[in-house]
């Protein structure tokens, strides 16, 4: 299976996981968050950076998972009611947390904050079998503008 990342140049080379909090971590808990596709992941770094700040800075990483890659996955309705909310992360963080500290599964796949009928994939870096792993390819990531221009007319 192929994911997708888009990241700034300057880590668009390498697997890195820089152990920030997210919704489905707590900080210090090394992982990779990624999407199932480009279309997701673009949607996915658009409402991290609030819509701003794109350019020719950023790439695209395709993430090659293991062939026989074992995953948990999170359906969004065995989540509570307010788990999309930025303000709320704790109880996704619970749940990553306790997959990251079992270290059983590569994989969890959950659904996306921004589109939760699509799944984003985090991946535990301390897994064993992260070493396979592959970043495969980066491309240029050149997005619309109409998007960023629709964004900063309703702030």
């Amino acid at each position: 299976m192929l994911v997708y990342r888009i990241v700034h140049k300057k880590y668009a080379d390498t697997l890195f996981a820089s152990g920030l909090e997210g919704r489905w971590n707590s900080e210090g808990k090394k992982v990779l968050y990624t999407a199932e596709s480009i279309s997701l992941a673009y949607l996915e770094t658009l409402a991290h950076r609030k819509g701003l700040g794109f350019n020719k800075d950023f790439k695209i990483m395709i993430i090659k998972l293991p062939s026989n890659y074992d995953f948990q996955i999170v359906e969004s309705f065995g989540l509570p009611k307010k788990w999309r909310d930025f303000r709320n992360y704790e109880a996704c963080q619970k749940i990553g947390n306790a997959w990251f500290d079992q270290c059983e599964k590569l994989v969890l796949k959950v659904p996306s904050a921004v589109v939760p009928e699509n799944f984003n994939v985090v991946i535990n870096t301390f897994h064993p079998d992260f070493k396979k792993v592959k970043l495969i390819d980066v491309l240029d990531f050149e997005p619309d503008d109409r998007l960023e221009q629709s964004i900063k007319q309703y702030k």
